[in-house]
């Protein structure tokens, strides 16, 4: 059995499709792991879903934050924009269902026989493997409730920005959808900076990424997207999988289950 994680597919189903025979994905034996952003800006956010939800078992996802905003506009706590291809989703006779499958996704996926970790964005300095689980377990446990909307009204908001285990409740969860669905820069306490959102070569030199820091999880093995203008970047212990599809780059594909992850990108067309 082969394992693939994917990176971000944000309604670009063409090309997944493309990259799946790229890499002779078989979901009769092989597994793919999707890092988040399932939905959005792109021109296929409904058959993107109804695509992977055909895969059945043979796919693994985690929500990333434009899965988060579908399941808020859908409880009417956001707005989609009226170009926005979520509304494809809101629209369809089966809304309710894509909607209740995004809210069992998990924030975090760890497959302890492969070690790897797949999240969306990343995961805070202060948190090692038991406490990521721990947090992300909070949260699915409110975003499967019956009072999921209430929930996912008060996680958003850029406060507070550092860890501490004496955080009250509301604060912990949204510290923690931030950490896994949005989490980019800290500066050099670990404290989150959302306002950078470029790449590497061009940030601030008070800024580092999130996975440049001091921090617990240093020796679990991580894969995870959402930052489309970092790109490729290939570690140790550490895989970074957005290569903007949807800005016209790439769409890339990493072979996890082998001692060095191999890599397959496509070239995709510009969506934006």
């Amino acid at each position: 059995m082969a394992v693939y994680a994917i990176g971000d597919i944000q309604g670009c189903l063409a090309s997944l499709k493309l990259l799946l025979k790229e890499i002779q994905f078989n979901p009769q034996h092989d597994q793919v792991w999707f890092v988040g952003d399932l939905v959005n800006r792109g021109p296929e956010s409904l058959q993107t879903l109804r695509f992977i939800h055909a895969l059945g078992d043979s796919a693994r996802c985690v929500l990333g934050n434009h899965d988060i905003h579908l399941i808020a506009c859908h409880a009417g706590v956001k707005t989609c924009k009226p170009q926005s291809s979520l509304n494809q989703v809101l629209a369809d006779a089966e809304a309710e269902k894509w909607i209740e499958w995004l809210r069992q996704m998990p924030l975090l996926h760890h497959d302890p026989h492969l070690d790897w970790l797949m999240v969306h964005a990343g995961l805070l300095p202060e948190w090692d493997l038991s406490t990521a689980k721990r947090c992300a377990a909070e949260l699915e446990a409110q975003l499967r409730s019956d009072n999921y909307a209430e929930f996912i009204a008060n996680i958003y908001g850029d406060e507070p920005r550092q860890w501490s285990e004496n955080l009250v409740e509301s604060d912990r969860w949204r510290l923690s959808m931030n950490a896994f669905t949005r989490i980019r820069m800290c500066d050099q306490h670990g404290a989150l900076n959302f306002s950078y959102k470029g790449s590497l070569a061009d940030s601030d030199a008070q800024l580092k990424p999130w996975f440049e820091l001091q921090r617990a999880s240093e020796k679990q093995r991580i894969v995870f997207g959402h930052w489309s203008a970092l790109g490729l970047v290939k570690r140790d212990n550490l895989l970074a999988i957005d290569t903007g599809c949807l800005w016209g780059n790439k769409m890339t594909a990493a072979r996890i289950d082998c001692e060095t992850p191999v890599i397959t990108s496509i070239d995709c067309p510009s969506y934006r």
